[in-house]
């Protein structure tokens, strides 16, 4: 009887633990992991492990920089910028960057 009990009692915490981290976002790498799983489709044994491994290793098209860098990078590039000092550099780059 107290087996059963038990048994009982770690399927419940098994559901709500379950039920909690159903709730959250998956992670950049869970999301790669099921993009890469589907493109995989039939493939089987090594052909699959090793078509999950180039997938999965693959860096993001985006690697050259992200958008807030490259404006990073465009706002330095401005005449003006160059010419800034202090306190009105720091207004230029953040109306700039902002914009």
């Amino acid at each position: 009887m107290n087996r059963l009990i038990q048994i009982a009692a770690l399927s419940i915490a098994a559901l709500s633990f379950g039920a909690q981290a159903a709730d959250k976002e998956p992670t950049k790498q869970q999301s790669k992991m099921t993009t890469c799983s589907k493109d995989a489709g039939d493939k089987k044994g090594d052909e699959r492990k090793a078509f999950m491994k180039e997938c999965l290793s693959a860096k993001p098209a985006a690697a050259a920089g992200t958008a807030q860098q490259n404006k990073m990078k465009t706002c330095n590039a401005d005449p003006k910028a160059k010419t800034l000092k202090g306190d009105e550099r720091k207004k230029f780059m953040k109306e700039c960057l902002s914009a």
